[in-house]
């Protein structure tokens, strides 16, 4: 039987490519993003409802998670692989990041991704599954203005590692992503073919997973770095 996705944040950008990248090869898949409506009309251009459903999550909330894990597995029968990719970034100076900002990236970076795998732990051990976390290259890397970005994404890269830790004896193989620049909607950008042409591209990200996914369960890239081969400078 095709084995089952879910991808949170699935709507745009990053969780979009790797959406259409598995529909492509034959996973079915399950999208969520805050409105429900925008992930059933997303789901819909991609392909049917026994390809693909768009659900409606707010990740910051771990009941909303785990409604949306009951669905899925209602709607399909199963869960075999987790995509905690939901995230957002706001950049400013310490003394400007306002309280609200800090919590809202930390709420839906790293307690987003906390609430996908408690909602979905105990199917992926009864299906000897897969958890990836969609981090950033600012997991590793600090810059000037991202104090709380950097604090989330550095979050994840731990968290996920830790639960690799946790669940590799329950058969559960674990991955931490850290993309660099990778062309989409992050940060209020609007994706262009022509500037955007150095970057790595959505599809790019899901031909990743789809590779993570084919590979050897013997083998596991517990941490992938990807970023682009060139920089736009050198162009």
């Amino acid at each position: 039987m095709k084995k089952v996705v879910y991808i949170t944040g699935g709507t745009k950008g990053i969780g979009l490519g790797i959406a259409k990248s598995l529909v492509e090869v034959g996973y079915r898949v399950a999208i969520s993003g805050r409105n429900e409506e925008t992930a059933q009309k997303v789901a819909e251009k991609i392909g049917d409802k026994t390809q693909i459903i768009g659900l409606g999550s707010d990740v910051r909330k771990l009941k909303d998670e785990y409604k949306t894990v009951s669905t899925i597995i209602k709607h399909f029968g199963r869960l075999d692989v987790v995509i905690a990719n939901a995230g957002l970034g706001i950049f400013d100076n310490i003394r400007d990041l306002e309280p609200e900002a800090w919590h809202k990236m930390l709420d839906t970076n790293l307690t987003g991704v906390f609430n996908s795998i408690k909602a979905s732990v105990e199917e992926l051990i009864s299906r000897k599954g897969y958890f990836i976390s969609i981090a950033s290259l600012a997991g590793i890397n600090f810059f000037k203005n991202g104090s709380g970005y950097n604090a989330s994404k550095f979050g994840v890269v731990g968290f996920t590692q830790s639960v690799m830790l946790d669940l590799r004896t329950e058969g559960v193989k674990t991955t931490v992503i850290l993309p660099g620049s990778v062309t989409s909607n992050f940060n209020n950008h609007t994706p262009d073919q022509q500037s955007d042409r150095w970057k790595v591209q959505p599809e790019d990200m899901g031909q990743l997973i789809v590779d993570l996914l084919a590979m050897n369960p013997r083998a596991l890239p517990s941490k992938v770095e990807i970023r682009p081969t060139q920089t736009a400078d050198m162009l």
